[in-house]
């Protein structure tokens, strides 16, 4: 051996890393299966610029949410009470603005206040209380939804055409919401990877014992992260009053905003059990939703079909995604 190769480490392969790229690989394996549906059934139309754009709004207000759901699941938590939120949030902010233009900021500041509230109770409820987040979070949305089907029963107030902008607005040919969407994005991107407070999330998410003994306020970084949560469940919102120009009591049901941000998010390759996953992989899981359900458009599933598929799309991803992560840890 020569001197020069004295002390120098083997030279080896870079690893590839699954759980790092599994979610931008299954939205290229989407936007390819995408592609090819609409060459085989011959509906080339919907491969324009402004057909693109239109898959990618269509989940604009979900993508807020499981932003927000991000924050939360990485501290190995959850909330339920999303969906509510956003209902209410919907409904309290058209019925302060009832199409006057002059009321819209006192609206906005009454909707994020309403979040706020409601992410200090879902918090202070799982770390003061001991509440395992699931019923907490639960609770709390029967709470909210018990309150709004008192009052109000179909759609109620109305939004002026200035705050429609949020949703039918453009920006150089972009429509708004999607700018909106990435902004935010890249705003919580950065506080996850550039802040304290997101060091100290993937502390507490992957061992809360020992990041409380390394002297973070772990009950403090879990109350955050679901105030965080319940401000993104708001802008959801104040996005649907937008688009649907009132608020309604339902805005929010059936599952689609508080079940399915939380798929989405694990899609995206963060782990329930909190401590690892990221922003980007819940932005992919977006819009790996958003073209599944425009393959099954363009092939003319069956609504009922589509709920199958959709559901074991889900388990399979997750089921990957666990197979994988026992194969790393054995």
């Amino acid at each position: 051996m020569s001197d020069a190769t004295v002390g120098q480490v083997p030279a080896t392969r870079p690893r590839f890393h699954f759980d790092r790229w599994a979610p931008a690989l299954l939205l290229m394996a989407a936007v390819a299966i995408y592609v090819a549906a609409c060459v085989m059934t011959g509906q080339t139309q919907y491969l324009n610029w402004s057909n693109l754009l239109a898959v990618v709004g269509r989940s604009i207000a979900l993508g807020i949410t499981a932003i927000g759901q991000t924050f939360v699941i990485l501290v190995a938590s959850i909330d339920l009470s999303v969906a509510s939120l956003i209902s209410a949030t919907a409904v309290l902010a058209s019925v302060i603005m009832n199409g006057a233009p002059t009321m819209i900021v006192p609206a906005v500041a009454a909707a994020l206040a309403l979040g706020v509230t409601v992410g200090l109770v879902n918090g202070l409820i799982i770390t003061r209380l001991d509440v395992n987040p699931l019923i907490a979070t639960l609770g709390v949305s029967l709470v909210i939804q018990g309150c709004l089907s008192a009052f109000v029963s179909n759609f109620a107030g109305s939004v002026p055409p200035e705050f429609q902008f949020f949703a039918y607005g453009n920006l150089a040919g972009i429509p708004f919401a999607i700018l909106f969407f990435f902004a935010l994005a890249i705003a919580a991107f950065l506080v996850l990877r550039f802040t304290r407070f997101g060091s100290n999330i993937y502390a507490v998410g992957g061992n809360q014992d020992a990041a409380h003994f390394a002297g973070i306020s772990t009950r403090k970084v879990i109350v955050i992260t679901h105030v965080i949560c319940s401000l993104c469940a708001t802008l959801a919102g104040l996005y649907l009053a937008s688009r649907l120009r009132s608020g309604a009591p339902w805005i929010g049901a059936n599952g689609v905003y508080d079940l399915e941000s939380i798929a989405v998010v694990v899609i995206g390759g963060t782990v329930l059990a909190g401590g690892r996953g990221g922003i980007w992989g819940t932005v992919a899981g977006v819009m790996i939703f958003s073209l599944i359900d425009s393959i099954f458009n363009v092939l003319g599933v069956d609504a009922f079909v589509k709920q199958v598929l959709r559901g074991a799309i889900i388990v399979a991803a997750v089921a990957l995604y666990a197979a994988r992560s026992r194969r790393i840890v054995g």
